[in-house]
Protein backbone atom coordinates (compact mmCIF):
# COMPACT_ATOMS: atom_id res chain seq x y z
CA UNK A 1 0.00 0.00 0.00
CA UNK A 2 2.89 1.99 0.78
CA UNK A 3 4.23 1.77 -2.74
CA UNK A 4 0.51 2.90 -3.95
CA UNK A 5 1.32 6.32 -2.44
CA UNK A 6 4.37 6.98 -3.04
CA UNK A 7 3.90 5.79 -6.79
CA UNK A 8 0.65 8.06 -6.77
CA UNK A 9 2.17 11.40 -4.96
CA UNK A 10 5.53 11.00 -8.00
CA UNK A 11 2.26 11.39 -10.82
CA UNK A 12 1.09 13.94 -8.97
CA UNK A 13 4.33 15.97 -8.34
CA UNK A 14 5.16 15.35 -12.00
CA UNK A 15 1.99 16.70 -13.18
CA UNK A 16 1.88 20.27 -11.08
CA UNK A 17 5.65 21.07 -12.37
CA UNK A 18 3.55 20.71 -16.02
CA UNK A 19 0.57 22.91 -15.06
CA UNK A 20 3.03 25.53 -14.43
CA UNK A 21 5.05 25.31 -17.34
CA UNK A 22 1.74 25.66 -19.26
CA UNK A 23 0.95 28.47 -17.03
CA UNK A 24 4.33 30.11 -18.20
CA UNK A 25 3.75 29.22 -21.16
CA UNK A 26 0.38 31.48 -21.86
CA UNK A 27 1.20 35.39 -22.53
CA UNK A 28 -1.40 38.06 -20.72
CA UNK A 29 -2.27 40.43 -23.61
CA UNK A 30 -3.00 44.21 -22.08
CA UNK A 31 -4.29 46.92 -23.66
CA UNK A 32 -0.79 48.31 -24.78
CA UNK A 33 -1.71 47.87 -28.57
CA UNK A 34 -5.19 49.98 -28.44
CA UNK A 35 -3.89 52.65 -26.49
CA UNK A 36 -0.64 52.56 -28.76
CA UNK A 37 -2.95 53.50 -31.98
CA UNK A 38 -3.88 57.09 -31.91
CA UNK A 39 -7.24 58.49 -32.51
CA UNK A 40 -7.83 61.11 -35.67
CA UNK A 41 -8.15 64.00 -34.37
CA UNK A 42 -10.87 66.95 -36.21
CA UNK A 43 -9.48 69.99 -35.15
CA UNK A 44 -11.02 73.38 -36.04
CA UNK A 45 -8.76 76.58 -36.37
CA UNK A 46 -8.82 79.94 -36.77
CA UNK A 47 -6.61 82.31 -39.20
CA UNK A 48 -6.27 85.19 -37.73
CA UNK A 49 -2.69 86.28 -38.78
CA UNK A 50 -0.16 84.32 -41.00
CA UNK A 51 1.67 83.38 -37.77
CA UNK A 52 -1.46 80.78 -36.46
CA UNK A 53 -0.09 78.67 -39.51
CA UNK A 54 2.38 77.04 -37.83
CA UNK A 55 0.40 75.41 -35.11
CA UNK A 56 -1.80 73.90 -37.95
CA UNK A 57 1.17 72.68 -39.92
CA UNK A 58 2.29 71.16 -36.56
CA UNK A 59 -0.74 69.16 -36.04
CA UNK A 60 -1.12 68.27 -39.75
CA UNK A 61 2.67 67.09 -39.76
CA UNK A 62 2.02 64.89 -36.56
CA UNK A 63 -0.47 62.99 -39.06
CA UNK A 64 -3.45 62.26 -37.00
CA UNK A 65 -5.36 65.55 -37.07
CA UNK A 66 -8.17 66.90 -39.95
CA UNK A 67 -7.78 70.54 -39.96
CA UNK A 68 -10.91 72.36 -40.16
CA UNK A 69 -9.55 75.81 -40.73
CA UNK A 70 -11.80 79.32 -40.72
CA UNK A 71 -10.16 81.60 -42.81
CA UNK A 72 -12.93 84.50 -42.84
CA UNK A 73 -10.83 86.73 -40.10
CA UNK A 74 -7.72 86.79 -42.03
CA UNK A 75 -9.54 86.67 -45.65
CA UNK A 76 -11.23 90.45 -44.18
CA UNK A 77 -8.02 91.81 -43.15
CA UNK A 78 -5.40 90.75 -45.73
CA UNK A 79 -6.00 88.96 -48.71
CA UNK A 80 -2.43 88.89 -49.72
CA UNK A 81 -1.03 87.03 -46.27
CA UNK A 82 -3.96 84.78 -46.92
CA UNK A 83 -2.72 83.72 -50.14
CA UNK A 84 0.58 82.98 -48.70
CA UNK A 85 -0.78 81.03 -45.79
CA UNK A 86 -3.04 78.58 -48.61
CA UNK A 87 0.32 78.32 -50.04
CA UNK A 88 2.29 77.41 -47.14
CA UNK A 89 -0.37 74.93 -46.34
CA UNK A 90 -0.61 73.55 -50.17
CA UNK A 91 3.20 72.94 -49.92
CA UNK A 92 3.05 71.10 -46.70
CA UNK A 93 0.06 69.22 -47.63
CA UNK A 94 1.90 68.36 -50.98
CA UNK A 95 5.25 67.35 -48.50
CA UNK A 96 3.01 64.96 -46.03
CA UNK A 97 1.16 63.49 -49.31
CA UNK A 98 -1.64 65.27 -47.66
CA UNK A 99 -4.78 67.02 -49.00
CA UNK A 100 -6.11 70.40 -48.98
CA UNK A 101 -9.65 71.66 -50.16
CA UNK A 102 -11.91 74.67 -49.66
CA UNK A 103 -15.68 74.21 -48.80
CA UNK A 104 -17.96 77.18 -48.72
CA UNK A 105 -15.92 81.08 -48.77
CA UNK A 106 -14.60 80.88 -45.44
CA UNK A 107 -13.15 77.39 -44.46
CA UNK A 108 -10.46 75.16 -45.71
CA UNK A 109 -10.11 71.43 -44.45
CA UNK A 110 -6.80 69.83 -44.66
CA UNK A 111 -5.78 65.92 -44.33
CA UNK A 112 -2.75 64.29 -43.62
CA UNK A 113 -1.97 61.10 -45.48
CA UNK A 114 -4.36 58.59 -44.28
CA UNK A 115 -7.23 60.47 -45.41
CA UNK A 116 -8.26 61.67 -49.02
CA UNK A 117 -10.96 64.70 -49.77
CA UNK A 118 -14.20 63.74 -51.86
CA UNK A 119 -14.44 65.43 -54.33
CA UNK A 120 -17.61 66.09 -57.11
CA UNK A 121 -17.58 66.12 -60.42
CA UNK A 122 -19.04 69.48 -60.15
CA UNK A 123 -16.20 70.54 -57.80
CA UNK A 124 -13.95 68.80 -60.84
CA UNK A 125 -15.64 70.93 -62.94
CA UNK A 126 -15.28 74.53 -61.45
CA UNK A 127 -11.11 73.22 -60.36
CA UNK A 128 -10.67 72.69 -64.22
CA UNK A 129 -12.64 76.27 -65.61
CA UNK A 130 -10.39 78.18 -63.31
CA UNK A 131 -7.30 76.29 -64.72
CA UNK A 132 -8.07 77.33 -68.25
CA UNK A 133 -8.67 80.97 -67.35
CA UNK A 134 -5.73 81.12 -65.40
CA UNK A 135 -3.52 79.84 -68.93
Amino acid sequence: MRNFFLSLKEKLAKKEPEIESDAEDYVELGNESSAERSKVVVRPFVLDDFEDIRHILDALREGSTVALINIRPLKEKDLVELKRAINKLKKTCDAIEGDIAGFGEDYIVAVPSFAQIYRSKETEEVQDTKSEQQE
